[in-house]
């Protein structure tokens, strides 16, 4: 097994710090506003219940989105992970990626096929996955990404070239 560790990055991806900022801020600006509704001039109990369970889980997705967002995803020949280890795919068992205006993929980002289908992950802002299916982009600079899918693409062609060629 060799150490991935030591590997050469080819590219990196991280949020943005004023995307972050802007995100992390709204979704904490309504969790705080329903909240505050919720208790200031409570509804019925099953309304006021469902707007404190919406400002909670608001709250607790802003907390997940700070936490992912302070990743950076990192590119090697070998394999695409997040900057705290999490490998989120192996370039081998990259078959194909989606970049069009109507592919359905995160915001300023790509999606990517595999051959091996993982759970079902989410980095809120970040990448997320669902089977064969791997999202990258969302509080990204394009420029960024657009990088990062060009050279998978081009690792994918390179790929083709050599199962032809022997």
């Amino acid at each position: 097994m060799q150490d991935t560790a030591n590997e050469e990055i080819l590219a990196t991806v991280a949020a943005s710090t004023g995307r972050r900022v802007l995100g992390i801020g709204m979704l904490a600006f309504l969790a705080v506003m329903v909240i505050y509704v919720a208790l200031a001039s409570p509804p019925t109990l099953g309304w006021q219940l469902f707007l404190l369970a919406l400002g909670t889980g608001s709250l607790m997705i802003a907390d997940a989105m700070r936490r992912s967002t302070s990743h950076v995803l990192e590119l090697t020949r070998s394999e695409l992970r997040e900057s705290g280890g999490t490998v989120i795919a192996r370039t081998a068992d990259i078959t194909g990626i989606d970049r069009g205006a109507f592919a359905f993929k995160p915001s300023n980002g790509f999606l990517i096929h595999t051959t091996v289908s993982g759970t079902r992950h989410w980095r809120p802002g970040l990448w997320w996955r669902m089977g064969r299916r791997v999202g990258v982009g969302g509080m990204t600079p394009k420029n960024q990404t657009k990088l990062m899918a060009e050279i998978i693409a081009m690792m994918i062609e390179e790929r083709s070239q050599d199962g032809v060629s022997s």
